[in-house]
């Protein structure tokens, strides 16, 4: 009985065993055929054990302003770490990890600005719990080259480096909100505002990588299989800020800023032919370097909402000149005005007293919002004045290539609201839509887009890979109009009446619209107090052929008991706009007598041509004759137009020839192109330099002509 239970038994555990040995046997031979378990590749997974690869940097694009100067690039740090690991230096001469933290620390600690005891435990700790390598924080990140290379001539076992980029802004503060910044992130730099943001599809660098196969040791194998690919740098931006320009409007901003300690200061200045943002800037700002504390992250030029003021009267006596409906020469009463008997009443900002009985071209220079009212309610109409705040796209964003763009709310259904937007109040507008607005004035009616990126280049070999061109994006008003504004706008500085002679410049005629807009507070109403506004400034200058477009808003500035709002204003925009024309090289159009040097220019249309400049230049410093034909079949520019003693008039023959283009400006070339019928390209900026027709070559309508500018010298 015990045998055959004990030959039961034993046959059980061989049936075991023998299930046991097949299962095991089928794994191993399923792993075999198969290379695979829990499906896991284990061919690919030895290929990855055996194999390493580390990263190849690249560089992301820099920035540069419109005349190649760099605002931001990646500049070289490094980061520090200690090798504590004693299995490191094994079968080595010397030791390569650190053989003493206490002494290793008490070098390194000063140099850091770390304390020494919390670096020593830290490698001691790293020792103990088995760790290859540590790290010191913050401390040991960032490190400069000129420190790193110090710390290195000490020769300290196990203390090594690694290279990494951090993007670098020289010029701090400068134009920050524009360019924002970028930082880095799990080994990559990514834009985080401004431009950096905007363009970071072009700015993207991507690392290379190589990859290849070793042996336990970490020793590359005979055939190791290496594979790489290459790094990738990213493109390179050029944007149009100026950078002359734009430290004459970061110098006087921070003078004001220091001065008069404003809550938001914002203002920039256009090209208003072109739409180039020139300078751009905002108080408070910050440096890019240094973001541990930023007062204001926001480009309050593009997405700050707010009821303007008087500044949009501009576009009020634009649309009522447009319609046909004005005349300047007209009387009405100052004061206060109603629409109907039940109405809230509209007061000028002389605490509703007004002046009398005065012109309408007078309310303009005194600022009436009575004038104001009555243009829009009497004359123009409710629903076409709305119209053409449309056409001048202030219920729309600009479109500017910068992020964060914010439009304003136009509040505009019942008769009060639609009167008081007439004069700044209520519906809200971003100082950059008022710019872009005002590009139609300074501009013969057009308006032009506004802008910030000029180009984007190849950083291996300079290719122009994409440009930006002005763009027209409306006529809201005729150039007879826009002249007769900027006529108007003229005498609101030249006037005796007006609200802006604080703005005069000393070589050139400026024209613009002062506000001195009040401040909405939560839950209805305005503050009270007299720094409680945003005290504020368009214009342009020469105001003849406006070359320069300028926005300044400084918003509750501590004022004292003897000052006026426009005061820190003025100072702005009198210091950006003087120096700019003069660095630009543009003729002052006033005499010592500060009067504007203008004439009109006659008809000399079928006259000699040599008899017509003879003429002209009685009157006129740059005369030219455009080919030898015997008969004038035109000026340029056209006969009647007013014109500056030393501007350019071109004499067109009968038989017109290309002319000498060299130092004509982008105007006077866009002009003569415009008369001729070319078709023009610009490469640059400033004054032609270079052209692609020949001088004395026939000018062919429909021809391609293709001119090189550059910028002046700087003064």
């Amino acid at each position: 009985m015990k045998s055959a239970n004990t030959h039961r038994g034993a046959a059980i555990l061989i049936l075991v065993f023998s299930v046991v040995f097949l299962v095991i046997a089928g794994r191993f031979l399923y792993i075999e055929t198969t290379a695979k378990v829990e499906g896991v590749d284990l061919k690919e997974w030895a290929e990855d054990v055996r194999t390493s690869s580390y990263e190849i940097d690249a560089k992301r694009g820099k920035i540069y302003d419109k005349n190649g100067m760099v605002l931001a690039y990646d500049r070289p740090t490094y980061r520090m770490y200690a090798i504590v690991d004693p299995n490191y230096s094994k079968n080595l001469k010397e030791p390569k990890h650190v053989t003493d933290p206490e002494e290793t620390s008490a070098v390194l600690a000063p140099l850091l600005d770390m304390n020494a005891s919390e670096m020593a435990d830290r490698m001691e700790e790293g020792q103990e719990n088995g760790r290859f390598q540590v790290e010191f924080g913050p401390a040991g990140r960032e490190i400069s080259q000129e420190k790193m290379e110090e710390i290195k001539k000490l020769d300290l076992n196990g203390i090594q480096f690694q290279e990494e980029a951090k993007r670098y802004y020289p010029n701090g503060m400068f134009a920050s909100h524009v360019i924002g910044f970028a930082r880095a992130q799990d080994g990559k730099i990514s834009g985080v505002t401004g431009i950096e943001k905007q363009m970071e599809e072009y700015l993207q660098e991507e690392k290379g990588k190589i990859k290849y196969e070793r042996d336990k040791y970490g020793t590359k194998l005979l055939d190791p299989n290496e594979v790489m690919t290459d790094p990738d740098d990213g493109e390179d931006v050029y944007l149009t800020i100026d950078q002359k320009i734009q430290t004459f409007l970061e110098d006087a901003m921070s003078q004001v800023d220091e001065q008069y300690e404003p809550k938001k200061i914002m203002a920039a200045v256009i090209d208003p032919d072109t739409g180039e943002v020139l300078a751009m800037s905002n108080r408070p700002s910050y440096n890019p370097n240094d973001i541990g504390n930023v007062q204001n992250w926001y480009n309050d030029l593009i997405s700050y909402p707010f009821e303007p003021g008087s500044t949009i009267k501009m576009f009020t006596w634009a649309a009522a000149i447009d319609a046909g409906v004005y005349n300047g020469t007209d009387m009405y009463k100052s004061g206060t005005y109603k629409v109907t008997e039940r109405s809230q009443t509209i007061g000028d900002h002389n605490y509703r007293k007004g002046w009398g009985s005065i012109t309408y071209n007078e309310g303009f220079q005194r600022s009436s919002n009575v004038a104001a009212s009555k243009l829009v309610w009497e004359k123009l109409g409710p629903e076409k004045f709305r119209k053409y705040l449309s056409d001048f796209h202030l219920d729309q964003k600009s479109g500017i290539d910068l992020p964060g763009e914010l439009t304003g709310r136009m509040v505009y259904k019942r008769p009060i609201e639609q009167i008081t937007t007439s004069f700044g109040q209520g519906s809200t507008f971003t100082p950059i839509q008022l710019l872009t607005a005002a590009t139609s004035i300074a501009n013969d009616g057009k308006m032009v887009k506004p802008y910030m990126l000029s180009k984007i280049t190849s950083s291996e070999d300079g290719e122009v890979l994409k440009e930006s061109e002005p763009e027209v994006i409306g006529e809201p008003i005729s150039k007879s109009t826009a002249e007769k504004m900027r006529d108007l706008l003229g005498t609101v500085v030249t006037s005796e009446n007006g609200t802006g002679q604080s703005f005069k410049l000393n070589d050139y005629s400026l024209g613009g619209k002062t506000a001195t807009a009040q401040i909405s507070k939560p839950g209805g109403g305005y503050l009270t107090g007299r720094n409680n506004y945003v005290f504020s400034f368009m214009g342009m200058a020469p105001i003849e052929d406006p070359e320069l477009l300028i926005y300044v808003g400084v918003q509750q500035p501590d004022l004292e008991v003897t000052e006026v709002g426009s005061e820190p204003v003025s100072y702005i925009v009198r210091t950006v706009m003087e120096n700019s024309l003069h660095y630009l090289n543009i003729q002052p159009d006033k005499n010592k007598e500060n009067k504007v040097v203008q004439q009109v220019l006659p008809d000399v249309t079928g006259q000699n041509p040599k008899q017509a400049a003879s003429l002209l230049r009685e009157s006129f410093e740059r005369v030219e004759v455009m080919g030898a034909g015997k008969e004038v079949t035109a000026t340029l520019p056209e006969a009647g137009s007013k014109v500056l003693k030393n501007q350019r008039v071109m004499v067109i023959t009968d038989q017109p020839k290309m002319p000498d283009l060299t130092g004509y400006s982008l105007r006077d070339v866009h002009r003569l192109a415009e008369h001729f019928g070319l078709k023009i390209e610009t490469m640059g900026n400033g004054y032609v330099t270079k052209q692609s027709i020949k001088k004395g070559s026939k000018i062919k309508e429909g021809g391609y002509l293709v001119v090189e500018l550059s910028p002046p010298e700087t003064p």
